[in-house]
C-alpha cells in the first residue's frame, strides 16, 4: 500500500515556489510579495527573480521577511543558453546560495541546472507548455527534482498553464520526476496572478532546510484549490482518496484512467482491478474546476 507523504510525520505547509518582484519583471517589491502571501495564508514563499544580466543576475534576500509563522526559501528563475526550438531556457532552482554565480560563458540550460543541483537546490522544469519543450530538452537537464505541471500566469497569458503532457510522457517511458503547481506570479495590475497554484509541503518543521529536504523527496501534493487528506493506493486492487469535496480521477499511462463517479465526493474507493499502468497520479477536481494533483506513485 502507498500512501507517501500522507502517513510522513509532521503536517502540510502551503507555499508558493515561483514568484517576481520588481527585482525583475514584477511589479511589487519584494516586501510587498512576502506580504500578498503571508495575508493570503502562506506559510512559506520562493522569489525566483530572472537570473539575467539585464537585471543583475538578481538571488532575492528574502530573509528578513521571515517570521514565526512564516517562511521563504531562496531561489531563481535560472536562463541560459537555447532550448531545442530556440527559446531561452528557463530552471526553476529554489535553496539556491546566495552567492550562486552568475551564468557562466558557453553554459546552457543543462550546465546551469547541473550547478543548481550541485548547489544543493530543488530544480524543477519550469512551464514547458507556456515555451513549448520538447522531451528531448526535458531529457537534457538530467535527474532534475521536478516539472512544473501548472503555471497560473501562463492561463492568461498564452492558454498554456498545464503541462502535466510531459510529465506524463517522461513517466511513461520510466523516468520518475514530481510535479509542481506555481502561480508563477508577477502582479500585473491587468492580470492577477497570484495565489492560483501552490504545494503542500509535509515536514515536521516549517524551515528552509525541513521544506527543501521534503521537496526533494517529493513530499507534497499540488493544487489550485481543493485539498487532499489522504490517498491510498493498493497496486491492482484500488485507490481509497479523502479530499474536500471534488470528483476523483487516478491517471496512467496511455489511455488507463478510472474515476470516481458523481460530485462532491469527499471519501472515494476506486477500483484498480485493471489499471494495467506502472505508475498512478491522483487528481481531485472541485466545481468550480480547480484541481489538486498527487506526484506520481510508481507501482511496481
Amino acid at each position: 500500500m502507498h500512501n507517501f507523504p500522507f502517513d510522513q510525520p509532521g503536517r502540510f505547509w502551503r507555499g508558493n515556489l515561483h514568484t517576481h518582484s520588481t527585482l525583475s519583471d514584477g511589479h511589487l517589491s519584494p516586501g510587498q510579495v512576502a506580504q500578498v502571501y503571508r495575508e493570503n495564508g502562506y506559510d512559506f514563499l520562493a522569489l525566483t527573480e530572472h537570473f539575467l544580466a539585464s537585471y543583475g543576475y538578481p538571488i532575492a534576500d528574502t530573509r528578513p521577511f521571515r517570521t514565526p509563522t512564516f517562511t521563504t526559501l531562496i531561489g531563481a528563475e535560472l536562463h541560459a543558453g537555447q532550448t531545442e526550438l530556440g527559446n531561452l531556457w528557463h530552471v526553476l532552482a529554489v535553496g539556491l546560495p546566495l552567492d550562486f554565480a552568475p551564468t557562466l560563458p558557453g553554459e546552457d540550460g543543462p550546465a546551469i541546472a547541473r550547478r543548481a543541483l550541485d548547489a544543493g537546490a530543488f530544480v524543477a522544469v519550469a512551464h514547458p507548455y507556456w515555451y513549448t519543450l520538447t522531451e528531448g530538452d526535458v531529457v537534457s537537464l538530467g535527474d532534475v527534482h521536478a516539472i512544473e505541471v501548472y503555471n497560473a500566469v501562463s492561463a492568461d497569458y498564452n492558454d498554456r498553464a498545464d503541462s502535466w503532457y510531459m510529465l506524463d510522457l517522461m513517466a511513461m517511458r520510466g523516468r520518475r520526476y514530481s510535479a509542481c503547481a506555481t502561480d508563477d506570479a508577477h502582479f500585473n495590475p491587468n492580470r492577477w496572478d497570484a495565489a492560483r497554484g501552490w504545494v503542500w509541503v509535509k515536514s515536521a518543521e516549517n524551515t528552509p532546510d525541513a521544506l527543501l529536504a521534503a521537496l526533494k523527496a517529493g513530499a507534497y501534493y499540488s493544487s489550485t484549490g481543493p485539498a487532499i487528506h489522504d490517498i491510498q493506493v493498493y497496486p491492482r486492487d484500488k485507490a481509497i482518496v479523502r479530499c474536500s469535496p471534488a470528483r476523483v480521477f487516478v491517471t496512467g499511462s496511455q489511455f488507463y484512467a478510472a474515476s470516481g463517479h458523481g460530485h462532491g465526493l469527499t471519501h472515494v474507493e476506486i477500483d484498480l482491478k485493471n489499471f494495467a499502468s506502472p505508475y498512478a497520479r491522483i487528481t481531485v477536481r472541485d466545481a468550480l474546476g480547480r484541481a489538486a494533483w498527487s506526484n506520481p506513485i510508481w507501482l511496481e
